[in-house]
């Protein structure tokens, strides 16, 4: 009998010890996978009112989560949008503005923190398959910040010799000013003329990267980012996907970014990982409409990218992590992807940057918390080192600006560019919450906002600056610089 009591209680505890390493397994931190697709327009999933082309990937990823309605980004061009998505901090911070191109000396510093980095401290498998644009010589790469892996373009995929801006000129004139497009792994070049037909397996090749790392790394923390190339122009597609949309070209590459998404969420439930996994989709600003039908749409907001209206910053985001956010949820508060940072970062457990951020823990929202707030007193709307609008609440104040315009007038077609019209607006305010298209300029009405916008804007003028008022800004901190 002694002896029977002693096999049971032996065996309970093995059994105990199962049940411990088992809970271990499911406590560990959470994978973060995070999609940004690069101009994609707030109009151009099915989730947000697509027509022309289907999404079923991503609409079935926010059915399962949560969709954001006022979701934003920190500028609506390359660079800058990736510099505050990756820092938590507004690209006029850290210097990195517009779109750095293939003769730019400049890049992240050094110093600066990524989101790679934070979660590298604790122990995560990270990597990064897709376009990085945040400096490409090699001191600026993503193996310097964070990543373990890297295979991709450093910059914009028509940042080339065959743009059709250039494309009457002779080659020769044409490498002075665009190189060759190179395709690097690590930090080597292992392609370095990209051609269109190498483009049109961009995508595919992405997602090949990015299934086969998750698989590699399904026993340990991981981070996955995918900046995708598309559907910046020029648009290529793989034969998979060509003709099957009713759009054309454009609807082609959004199905095929689609189908992306089905590979990489069919592989975390193939591998038993997606209550595990937090998955984030969204885009690094609004669409290029000079480009007409090679460009998306923005649902009735107005304008697009390269400008702080709100088609250009305004971007569809949705977040999925089964059991952690509640399925099929919408959040209309303002919030940006510098809040990606610091909400992920305490998600994990690690320490934010030693050096001052602008994003805030928003985690509250992402999970659906009754009651809960944007943490933002405002939100800034830089263009270049022009402070262009300032977001507080259901308001957004316009300061005197220039800005490019675009309609059906005026745009190219067929990946050729039109030409945009140069307007100015004054001193405006709009009332997002039943104006989105901004449209009717309420500031006579609402004086008092006005007011109250303008002081927060002064506030981000001393910190950040502004060219507009010669202001340099006390919290700019040092660009990274190749020095001769």
């Amino acid at each position: 009998m002694r002896l029977f009591s002693c096999f049971v209680l032996s065996l309970f505890a093995l059994l105990n010890i199962g049940v411990v390493e088992i809970s271990s397994a499911n406590d560990r931190s959470p994978n973060v996978v995070l999609i940004y697709a690069d101009d994609l327009g707030y109009g151009d999933l099915g989730c947000y009112g697509a027509k022309g082309w289907t999404t079923p990937n991503l609409d079935r990823l926010a059915a399962k989560g949560m969709r954001f309605t006022d979701f934003y980004v920190a500028q609506a061009v390359c660079s800058a949008s990736r510099t505050a998505l990756l820092t938590g901090c507004y690209p006029n911070r850290l210097g990195i503005l517009g779109a750095l191109g293939p003769k730019s000396q400049n890049g992240i510093h050094a110093d600066e923190t990524t989101l790679a980095e934070v979660l590298k401290s604790r122990e995560y498998a990270t990597a990064i398959f897709g376009k990085w644009h945040l400096g490409h010589h090699p001191q600026f790469l993503p193996t310097r910040h964070g990543f373990d892996e890297y295979f991709g373009l450093p910059y914009s995929n028509d940042m080339w010799p065959y743009h059709p801006g250039v494309a009457h000129l002779p080659l020769e004139d044409r490498l002075k000013n665009w190189p060759y497009l190179p395709l690097i792994e690590g930090d080597k070049i292992v392609n370095a003329n990209v051609t269109g037909d190498e483009q049109a397996k961009l995508t595919t090749w992405y997602t090949e990267r990015s299934v086969e790392f998750i698989e590699r790394n399904r026993e340990r923390p991981f981070f996955l980012y995918l900046p995708h190339a598309m559907p910046h122009v020029p648009l290529f597609v793989s034969d998979k996907q060509k003709g099957k949309s009713s759009h054309g070209l454009y609807g082609d590459v959004i199905q095929e970014i689609d189908w992306s998404v089905g590979e990489i969420t069919a592989t975390l439930e193939r591998l038993g990982l997606t209550q595990n996994t937090l998955v984030i989709f969204t885009s690094d600003n609004g669409p290029w409409l000079t480009y007409g039908n090679h460009a998306g749409g923005s649902d009735g907001l107005r304008e697009g990218k390269g400008t702080a209206w709100e088609g250009g910053v305004r971007v569809p985001c949705v977040m999925s992590w089964p059991g952690k956010i509640p399925a099929g949820q919408t959040c209309a508060e303002p919030v940006m992807t510098i809040d990606i940072l610091p909400t992920i970062t305490k998600l994990v457990g690690a320490e934010l940057p030693k050096k001052p951020i602008d994003g805030l823990d928003i985690w509250p929202l992402i999970n659906g918390t009754q009651n809960a707030k944007s943490p933002h007193e405002a939100l800034y709307f830089y263009w270049g080192q022009h402070l262009q609008a300032v977001r507080s609440g259901q308001w957004k104040l316009h300061f005197p600006h220039p800005f490019v315009s675009v309609s059906s007038t005026n745009a190219g077609a067929d990946g050729k560019p039109g030409k945009a019209a140069q307007k100015e607006i004054g001193l405006a305010l709009f009332d997002l919450n039943a104006d989105r298209a901004e449209t009717t300029d309420v500031a006579e009405k609402h004086s008092d906002v006005v007011a109250r916008l303008t002081v927060l804007a002064d506030k981000a003028r001393a910190d950040l600056g502004d060219s507009a008022t010669k202001q340099k800004g006390s919290g700019v901190r040092e660009v990274g610089i190749i020095k001769p």
